[in-house]
């Protein structure tokens, strides 16, 4: 199923080119109202999701770029282990290998991941995340849907 990292190179493209325009016509802290719930904020994520460890010292820039560099290649093995059957679960897998690829270059690139898609309800806000950040989550829970038969041919198994 090693067909489907073309959607880890979508992900990876659109992710990239996204930050790249962030960065690039953004200033730090930064907000731009788009539509009432959601703005784009550009910050600096130097911990993992929501923020986690990101006052650690600096450590972590290397310990999560090493977790995604892990990751990455349990994926890619995985991917390539999948029977053509596994369509969803190799869909799911894809989109989490973008999404781990995308922030990775940024852990080494920057020591941080360029998140900005900042989403609100009155005045709590859900932490500021990015396009791999939504592709890791979409596939995560498209694995959950796999896990409960969704998707799963019966006649193959």
């Amino acid at each position: 199923m090693l067909k489907c990292l073309w959607l880890s190179l979508i992900v990876l493209i659109l992710d990239q080119w996204s930050k790249i325009v962030i960065d690039g016509s953004m200033r730090l802290y930064e907000s731009i109202a788009v539509i009432p719930g959601f703005n784009l904020t550009y910050v600096h994520n130097t911990g993992a999701a929501f923020s986690f460890l990101s006052e650690a010292g600096g450590w972590q820039r290397w310990f999560f770029a090493a977790m995604a560099l892990i990751i990455s290649i349990i994926l890619t093995v995985w991917l390539y282990r999948l029977k053509e059957h596994q369509t969803l679960l190799a869909v799911a897998l894809a989109l989490i290998l973008g999404g781990a690829i995308g922030n990775l270059i940024d852990r080494v690139a920057y020591g941080y991941v360029i998140d900005f898609l900042d989403v609100y309800y009155q005045t709590w806000h859900w932490p500021a995340f990015n396009i791999a950040d939504s592709a890791i989550c979409v596939g995560v829970f498209l694995m959950v849907l796999e896990s409960f038969g969704v998707g799963v041919n019966k006649e193959s198994n």
